[in-house]
C-alpha cells in the first residue's frame, strides 16, 4: 500500500501508538489501514442424497470441481453470502442453512464459513464461473479433481458425519497449502 484511501497521501508501514504491529499510516491525515483476513461463505448444497458441486471456470484452480463458495460482500450476512455464492455458482436457490465448519486459513489471510443447504430444487445450470454444475452420490465425488484443500475437508466431514446423522458445529485450522 502507497497511499491513503481517505485522503491520498503517501502511507508508511509503522506499529500506530497503542498497536502491536506494523500498520500502514497515512503521514498527512493519519488513517491507520488495518489489512484483516478475507471471509468466504459458502455452503455444502444437497437434494436427497447426493451433494451439488461446481466445475470452476475461473482461476485459482480452474477446471476443479469445488462446492459453491466466495468472498463475502460488505453489507450481506454470511447466509446471505452463502446463498449469493450458490446462486452464481450453481444457478441453485437453498434453504434451511446451518453454520457447519469454520476453517482458520492463516497463510493465506483467510477464514471460511461453510454452511450445510437444502436445495429448494433440483434445478441448477452453468454459470460464468462454473463450467459444469452436478449433483454427486458419495460415491461419485471426484475426489482427485477437488480445487481446494478446505472443500476436500469439508466433503470428508460432511460423509463421515452424515454417517452418523449428527452434524456438529466445528472449528478448523488449514496449516499449508496443497503441495
Amino acid at each position: 500500500m502507497n497511499f491513503c484511501s481517505n485522503c491520498g497521501g503517501r502511507v508508511h508501514l509503522q506499529v500506530p501508538t497503542g498497536d502491536d504491529r506494523p500498520r500502514h499510516v497515512c503521514q498527512a491525515c493519519g488513517m491507520v489501514h488495518y489489512r484483516n483476513p478475507l471471509m468466504v461463505v459458502g455452503c455444502i448444497p444437497q437434494w436427497e442424497d447426493r451433494i451439488l458441486l461446481c466445475r470452476r471456470n475461473i482461476e485459482p484452480r480452474k477446471g476443479k470441481w469445488t462446492l459453491p463458495a466466495g468472498y463475502l460482500e460488505n453489507g450481506e450476512t454470511v447466509i446471505e453470502g452463502a446463498r449469493r455464492e450458490t446462486w452464481e455458482e450453481a444457478g441453485s436457490r437453498v434453504a434451511d442453512l446451518a453454520p457447519y465448519l469454520l476453517f482458520d486459513i492463516v497463510y493465506v489471510n483467510q477464514v471460511y464459513l461453510m454452511f450445510r443447504a437444502q436445495m429448494e430444487t433440483p434445478d441448477y445450470c452453468t454459470t460464468d464461473e462454473s463450467s459444469e454444475v452436478a449433483l454427486f452420490h458419495e460415491t461419485e465425488i471426484p475426489w482427485h479433481d477437488i480445487a481446494f484443500r478446505v472443500m476436500e475437508k469439508t466433503l470428508a466431514r460432511y460423509f463421515e458425519d452424515r454417517s452418523v446423522g449428527r452434524y456438529p458445529f466445528r472449528i478448523r485450522q488449514v496449516t499449508r497449502a496443497r503441495q
